[in-house]
């Protein structure tokens, strides 16, 4: 039977959005940016860093492994400079099921050993829940904000690895400063479709109309962890985030080049056609480790609609489903503006451990226009 195309509506959806849990306080000052050149030297005209959503390994921690060393291949390993990834930009989901610091070595620090670049990160639901059978009671976030968000970079209390240090992102929701993009982090919560605050949103349309003013020298980068667009089983496309984007674009006046997601394990890529012409790709790489893989929903399954008017529009320009796997983009300075491609690698299940991942996208963008 035929997948579907298009993101895709789930039926019946319950709400949990009691499981909204309240943010740790900022560990930076507002409006929380993060300048990437005071933790690496970074070149004005070329920036190449992975992507990658998901990657807790609880059941089967094999698959994280397997990401994490083919990304580790790709930022060393007798590369030359201009085609190794200079850091990770994690997109939430680090821990599962509830953000433990007991299980960040298993899921976190241990398959991530051997990565030798920096790694950033937002927070996903899994990240900021909170297990309430925990025997050592616990805030939400409190792990993941002391090896993410911490005042100085230093040894982590919990991580059997010395050489670990902390990140010192400024909060929850900030924003990474590089030479060709302003990269916008959001936290969308614990709820399965997300909830994103009062706050946070005026927080995000600020950042949108700043960053607008440095194009077109760089870029805007939208990142969060509940995909706005999926088509996939599990969650389909959120609304709540659909909205929450939509209206903070026309609030602010201002869309960014790309929106990258995770959330739903699997790879999809979406461009959302837009009345004026333009186009807005959003991309879900949630497939970097955790066992369970979501497929696309097929087209004769009723608990699914593409019947919203949120998710007209937009089309599925490609999908892996039934693989893990990683983006490696790819921002370059050119005349016009700035470029911006995208590679996604793919790790076969039965991967013996000297071969390579798989190439399985390919994407590329222009941005050099003002909307």
């Amino acid at each position: 039977m035929q997948k579907h195309t298009t993101p895709v509506i789930k039926l019946n959806q319950p709400d949990d959005n009691y499981k909204f849990q309240s943010l740790p306080r900022p560990s930076g000052n507002y409006p929380y940016h993060l300048s990437a050149d005071t933790i690496l030297p970074l070149n004005e005209d070329k920036l190449i860093f992975h992507m990658v959503g998901d990657t807790g390994g609880k059941l089967n921690p094999s698959f994280q492994k397997k990401v994490a060393l083919e990304m580790s291949r790709q930022v060393g390993y007798g590369l030359p400079a201009s085609k190794c990834s200079q850091f990770l930009y994690h997109l939430g989901d680090v821990v599962y099921h509830f953000g433990e610091a007991a299980h960040y070595d298993q899921q976190f620090f241990s398959p991530y050993r051997d990565y030798p670049a920096p790694i950033f990160a937002i927070a996903g639901n899994h990240d900021s829940d909170v297990n309430p059978d925990s025997e050592l009671p616990y805030q939400s976030l409190e792990a993941f904000h002391a090896v993410f968000c911490d005042t100085v970079s230093r040894t982590i209390s919990f991580s059997s690895n010395s050489d670990w240090k902390s990140m010192i992102q400024p909060h929850i929701y900030w924003t990474l400063e590089t030479p060709l993009a302003n990269m916008i982090g959001l936290h969308s919560n614990v709820p399965k479709y997300g909830v994103i605050g009062k706050d946070q949103r005026e927080w995000f349309i600020d950042e949108l109309k700043a960053a607008d003013r440095q194009r077109p020298d760089k870029a805007i980068l939208v990142c969060l962890h509940h995909a706005p667009y999926s088509a996939d089983v599990n969650h389909g496309s959120s609304l709540p985030m659909i909205r929450f984007l939509e209206d903070a674009f026309t609030e602010s006046g201002v869309r960014p080049d790309i929106v990258f997601s995770g959330h739903v394990h699997n790879y999809q890529r979406f461009h959302k056609n837009y009345p004026d012409g333009t186009s807005l790709p959003f991309i879900v790489a949630g497939a970097g480790g955790f066992d369970e893989l979501h497929e696309l929903a097929q087209t004769d399954q009723k608990a699914y609609t593409t019947e919203h008017r949120l998710i007209k529009d937009v089309k599925l320009m490609n999908f892996c489903d039934t693989q893990h796997g990683f983006l490696k983009v790819t921002l370059e300075r050119v005349d016009e503006g700035i470029s911006l491609s995208g590679d996604y690698y793919t790790i076969p299940h039965q991967v013996e451990p000297q071969e390579s991942a798989v190439l399985t996208d390919r994407f590329a963008y222009s941005f050099k226009r003002k909307l």
